[in-house]
This record gives C-alpha cells, sequence and structure tokens, in this order.
C-alpha cells in the first residue's frame, strides 16, 4: 500500500529510461532496524566513492545539495578521488555475473541506497540490507589487522568498505 504522501519519480539516464518509482518515507528517515549505515551519500559522494565516476549521468534524479562538494569525474573512474587514493571497485561486468545487479537498480548497491536514503522501499530492501550486513565481515578484518584509525593500513579494504557507507576512517 502506498503513503498519501508519496512522491513520484521518473528516471532517464543512461541506464534507465521511464523507470518510475516513489518515495514514501521521509529522506534519511524510517530505516530498517536492521540497515543503520554510518555515512549518508552525500557523505560518500564528498569523501571520494567509485573513482567519481558513478553518479555523473544520474544528478537529476537525487538532492542538488548531495553533490556540491561531491568528488566526480566526467570522463573515467580515477582512483586519485577515492578517500584512500587506491581503487576498490568491481566491474559492473562481475556484479552481473554474480546476479548482484537487479532491473531496477543496474548500478548496484550504491544506487539501491540513494534511493532507500531519499525515500523509496521495494520488496528488494532486505536483500539488499543482507548484502550490507555481509561487509561487516571486512570492518571485523580491520579492526583484527590494523591499529585503530591507522588510515594506511588495508587502505584497499578501508576504501571497499567506504563504498557501503560504514565510515572506515574510524575504524
Amino acid at each position: 500500500m502506498m503513503a498519501a504522501h508519496a512522491t513520484r519519480v521518473i528516471v532517464n539516464d543512461r541506464m534507465q529510461t521511464g523507470y518510475v518509482y516513489y518515495l514514501t518515507e521521509p529522506a534519511g528517515r524510517n530505516f530498517s532496524p536492521q540497515f543503520r549505515p554510518e555515512l549518508t551519500p552525500k557523505q560518500m559522494l564528498a569523501l571520494g566513492v567509485f573513482g567519481g565516476k558513478y553518479m555523473t549521468d544520474c544528478r537529476a534524479e537525487f538532492p542538488v545539495a548531495w553533490f556540491e562538494r561531491a568528488k566526480l569525474s566526467a570522463d573515467r573512474r580515477d582512483r586519485r578521488l577515492n578517500f584512500f587514493g587506491v581503487n576498490a571497485s568491481q566491474s559492473l561486468a562481475t556484479w552481473r555475473r554474480h546476479f548482484w545487479i537487479r532491473p531496477q537498480d543496474p548500478r548496484g548497491w550504491f544506487q539501491w541506497y540513494c534511493r532507500y536514503y531519499a525515500g523509496r522501499r521495494t520488496a528488494d530492501d532486505a536483500r539488499q540490507i543482507r548484502r550490507w550486513r555481509a561487509i561487516a565481515r571486512h570492518v571485523a578484518a580491520i579492526r583484527k589487522h590494523c591499529e585503530p584509525r591507522d588510515l594506511e593500513c588495508r587502505r584497499r579494504q578501508r576504501q571497499a568498505v567506504l563504498h557501503w557507507a560504514y565510515d572506515s576512517r574510524k575504524i
């Protein structure tokens, strides 16, 4: 059942044309109790994630404020834009091969998170939240093998964790 205050969003970008979804929750609120990300999409984009080549053609879908300090690359992924200066991404082809991508979110988990944060709720939320929770094993590995806040230790793993809204600067 759709809330009376639902906002309709129509997506037209390189990866989706005419995709429609509804924002049924207030932005940044009413998350599942099992989902407690440490960073907002705006914070992630400002810190430097995905080599800056993630949201360059779909900015109109999200609040302008998310992009005010975002580290983006117009041409191609640039690891220097990542907070830890390393590439920690797998290719979209790899994500597709492992069936981690669903048609409603063809860019993957971060696109799902941006839309969830904005207020969209779907049947895929439980799966995506399980995937997010599974990243905690990488947080545990950083804690086990690194001194607290040693940002030079396991930089690639720290960058990967950052991609999943865990604030690896504080580990």
